[in-house]
């Protein structure tokens, strides 16, 4: 039977429905099969998106555990500027209450509008007064997001030690300067991330957190907040009254290296973003980034090395040529026309020529190697970012005249932590110590961890650190550095004043870089302090006595009260014709010498027991340095004896005595019959 024409057309009909079924289930396997993971991934793209979640940064504390940064809650600001009905009205509003640029904010609106775009930051992490000011207009179209932003409790307290945070690319906070810097991946933590969900107008409806986000340690620092204040600010007087261009100061215990006060200026506010009108070195920590020459600094090393590899002793008379000497060709003028003078005396009142005629006993060699063992020429390794290390050109550099050069202190380069821990090496025994800034960190959760003391190395033999001692408080009683006399307290120290070297004139100029290097107290130095300032008054008034000492004094002296440490200049007492006098008077102090000519022989030059005695004394108190006479002997027992007992029988045996309080003595440093000290001074405490 034929077929049809309805019956063709049905078969036509089911053959295109069959391909049609087989073109859609074609398509379906391609899209639910071959192109499954690629549209599901296109998909997730417009439906979902990962968003960091930045973990919380650890917070910086000062060894009081007070924070001298940590992170807080704030709040950003966006727009959607699809919803803006008026740009120019909208930049007007958010430039006033977010003090931003008007032109900024409105051309950032228009072109995200004009793309379609509907998200626009405008401020990230604002203040919450200005985030206020902006919730109270109650607008459609502005947003309110949490994030958190680093704070600086004390704004410029500590700031190069500190540092800052930038924000990154990926919206976290990161180092960029100081600790912040050096420890950056510790105190970042571990960003979490989160799956957030969002609609067509790409405005996110719901999210899931994938990854909690990890906190970063917290680290304790050396620093101490009260007296870094005391060094900035007494660094900023400073700079004011000597005209100098910038400064640091640096105080150190000189036996665990703990860095208790780093100060430099020009200093900046890291709650602030840097700027145009900053000074160009305000972020550079000066203390340990720019290297200067030391001037009569340097002296120190250069007499510390004589008394290891030479015959000099303090008392040892050196020639000072009356001012000039002609070191290989080249005529060398000193500030004053000094003739014969001791190795102390040199010291003391600073003798370039004298400086000069002990370095050539001591040699390039000898004289290279201890700059080396003092630390000059390397990085002390502190934990903190940029650090110099100065210049110290090898002996195969030197001319024939270096060896004068580096003897008083020019034609090498150190910076105050340098300078800081080579003075740490006199004033301890002759070691050398680390430098530490951090002293502990903690994860969250996890026990705290205390950052060890390192072993120390010896650089100097215990002799040589006392005698050094001794001269360095010659030139605080009778010296270049009497401004850095302390009220209750010995001390010891250098001065420095090196003419700046004009890189483009290739001569030296007459401003200075003014220094001052000392410590308190002498007999048992608790603090290590470091005064440089760059660049002052041309002529003696810029030279470090004038300049960098009262510094020294004044940051000092706060210093010792902060650190509890006993007075060893007490009031002196009244010396009464009769023992009952004596011991009726109330509780003081008394510094006694004996009578001229007890004191034993002069010691001769050379000797390594002997020491000082001439011109070593404190004008106006009689109170003697050095004693040579009594070197090597045993302390007297004076327990139980009254006043006038002590008085007479030390004065008989020509040793000087500290008493303290009044009626019998009850206790002495040192302990009878230990070695007696080289200074040849006993404290001896009365009581009822």
């Amino acid at each position: 039977m034929p077929e049809t024409h309805t019956a063709r057309r049905l078969k036509w009909l089911l053959w295109i429905l069959l391909l049609w079924v087989v073109v859609i289930f074609g398509r379906l396997f391609s899209l639910q099969v071959l192109q499954h993971d690629d549209l599901l991934r296109l998909a997730q793209q417009q439906q979902q998106k990962m968003i960091t979640i930045p973990a919380l940064r650890g917070s910086i504390l000062d060894r009081t555990g007070q924070p001298l940064a940590k992170t807080l809650p704030a709040e950003s600001i966006l727009v959607n500027p699809q919803k803006i009905p008026d740009a120019g009205v909208a930049a007007d509003l958010l430039s006033r209450l977010l003090n931003l640029d008007r032109a900024k904010v409105y051309e950032q609106i228009a072109t995200t509008k004009r793309r379609g775009g509907g998200f626009l930051w405008i401020k990230r992490k604002a203040d919450p007064d200005e985030a206020e000011g902006v919730r109270s207009l109650k607008l459609d179209w502005v947003e309110f997001r949490q994030e958190m932003r680093r704070f600086y409790p004390h704004g410029e307290l500590a700031s190069h030690v500190v540092g800052s945070t930038w924000v990154a690319d990926d919206e976290t906070d990161r180092g960029n300067a100081g600790i912040e810097l050096e420890f950056d991946d510790e105190l970042a933590g571990r960003p979490g991330s989160a799956r957030q969900y969002i609609d067509v107008k790409q405005n996110a409806y719901d999210s899931v957190v994938a990854r909690k986000p990890e906190p970063g340690s917290t680290i304790t620092l050396s620093i101490d907040p009260n007296m870094q204040y005391v060094a900035e600010k007494e660094l900023d007087k400073s700079i004011v009254s000597s005209g100098a261009r910038a400064g640091s100061i640096v105080a150190l215990n000189p036996y665990t290296g703990d860095v208790l006060a780093m100060a430099n200026f020009p200093r900046f506010d890291p709650n602030v973003p840097p700027s145009s009108k900053e000074p160009p070195n305000a972020r550079s920590n000066i203390a340990i980034a720019a290297p200067f020459e030391p001037g009569s600094v340097q002296k120190v090393i250069t007499l510390s090395a004589a008394l290891e590899t030479t015959k000099l002793g303090p008392t040892s008379v050196i020639n000072c040529l009356n001012g000039v000497i002609n070191l290989k060709g080249r005529v060398i003028h000193d500030e004053h026309r000094y003739g014969i003078l001791s190795m102390a005396d040199i010291l003391a009142k600073s003798s370039n020529i004298g400086a000069i005629q002990i370095g050539l006993q001591v040699g390039d060699n000898n004289l290279y190697k201890f700059e080396r063992k003092f630390g000059f020429g390397r990085k002390t390794g502190i934990d903190l970012p940029g650090e110099s290390a100065g210049l110290l050109r090898r002996v195969e550099e030197w001319t024939p005249s270096s060896i004068g050069s580096v003897a008083m202190g020019h034609e090498i380069g150190v910076t105050s932590i340098q300078l800081a821990l080579a003075g740490a090496a006199l004033a301890n025994g002759g070691l050398l110590v680390k430098p530490r800034i951090v002293l502990a960190k903690q994860k969250p959760g996890e026990p705290e961890e205390r950052m060890p003391v390192e072993k120390p190395e010896r650089i100097i033999a215990p002799e040589t650190s006392i005698k050094m001692r001794q001269m360095m408080e010659g030139v605080v009683l009778h010296g270049t550095g009497t401004r850095a006399v302390l009220k209750g307290y010995t001390s010891g120290g250098k001065t420095g004043s090196a003419m700046i070297f004009d890189l483009k004139s290739h001569t030296y100029t007459h401003h200075y870089n003014a220094s001052f290097l000392g410590f308190a107290p002498v007999s048992n130095p608790q603090i290590v302090i470091v005064v440089t300032l760059e660049g002052t008054a041309s002529g003696p008034s810029g030279f470090g006595g004038p300049v960098a000492a009262p510094v020294f004094r004044e940051v000092a002296t706060s210093a010792l009260r902060m650190l509890d440490v006993p007075k060893d200049v007490p009031e002196p007492v009244q010396l009464a014709s009769s023992q009952h006098s004596a011991q009726a008077g109330s509780r003081s102090v008394s510094s006694v010498t004996p009578p001229p000519g007890q004191a034993g022989s002069p010691a001769t030059a050379g000797d390594s027991a002997s020491l000082y005695e001439g011109s070593l004394t404190q004008e106006g108190s009689g109170r003697r340095l050095f004693s040579s006479a009594l070197s090597g002997r045993e302390t007297p027992d004076f327990r139980g004896m009254t006043l006038r007992a002590v008085l007479e029988e030390s004065s008989a045996a020509g040793l000087a005595v500290e008493v303290q309080g009044s009626g019998v003595a009850r206790d002495q440093q040192p302990p009878p019959g230990s070695p007696l000290p080289s200074y040849a001074r006993v404290r001896v405490q009365f009581g009822r």
